[in-house]
């Protein structure tokens, strides 16, 4: 029997920052003693990861993956776009989202261990972040589309659309890619996000001394070029900028989307 248990591998893990397998392995060496198990992975090189948690992991990829009726996104972070590009970094954010997409946003914690084995050998603090699954009902499809840069995915993006077709959708998520929308329609926006901007519009109209009678007119319509901006169903098509998505989207609708962008 060993002279340690799970929960002595753990308080090893959380101290040190080391894999689960290197923390069991210190613990057998050690007997069991926390202390003697925290110098042998420091003799062996492998500690530190705990140190570098605090660290900004402001890069990293994104993968995408579709499974039957589903779709997911996963990024994992770290700190250096070297990291990110290294092909045991690439090849475990696809995994995770072919897990994602399979089984569930919570299936990508399977292979935590994998994450903190990267942290160990990668030396840097390295974490999933965003997690986005799609299951699509009936009648939808979904788009997707994932932008690469330097062999590692940084902009992925999923549209699920009701009563149009795969073209469209795929269409639809390059368009999200490149014109960043965050939100669906202007009925999507915080109202408490559109009262500031329209106070911050009014008073900007004001300061120009625009005439009072002209300045319900002059602020409505600064206020649909803001939603404009924002809203993905009102912005200017991207491959063709005189016709919105909404025209684009014919007798179709966009039932939701989701983007996640390294860095943002």
């Amino acid at each position: 029997m060993p002279s340690f248990t799970a929960k002595d591998v753990q308080a090893l893990r959380q101290a040190t920052g080391a894999g689960m397998m290197d923390c069991k392995r210190a613990l057998e060496e050690a007997d069991g003693d926390q202390e003697a198990a925290k110098r042998w992975l420091r003799e062996q090189g492998l500690a530190g990861a705990a140190k570098r948690s605090d660290r900004e992991a402001s890069q990293g990829a994104v993968a995408l993956a579709v499974s039957g009726g589903s779709a997911a996104i996963v990024e994992l972070r770290c700190e250096t776009d070297f990291v990110a590009k290294a092909d045991g970094f690439v090849s475990l954010v696809d995994e995770l989202a072919q897990l994602a997409a399979a089984k569930g946003e919570a299936a990508v914690a399977e292979r935590a261990e994998a994450v903190d084995d990267l942290k160990t050998t990668l030396k840097e603090n390295i974490s999933v972040g965003r997690v986005v699954r799609f299951e699509v009902a009936g009648g939808s499809v979904v788009g997707s589309y994932l932008h690469i840069q330097a062999g590692r995915g940084v902009n992925a993006v999923l549209v699920e659309l009701a009563g149009g077709s795969e073209e469209l959708a795929h269409d639809l998520a390059v368009h999200v890619a490149f014109a960043r929308p965050a939100y669906l329609r202007r009925e999507d926006v915080p109202s408490a996000e559109v009262d500031e901007e329209r106070a911050t519009v009014e008073q900007i109209s004001r300061n120009e001394g625009k005439p009072e009678a002209a300045l319900p007119k002059i602020i409505e319509g600064r206020m649909n070029g803001w939603f404009r901006e924002r809203c993905l169903v009102e912005q200017p098509y991207v491959k063709d900028e005189k016709r919105s998505v909404a025209d684009v989207l014919g007798g179709a609708e966009i039932v939701r989307f989701a983007q996640v962008v390294i860095g943002a």
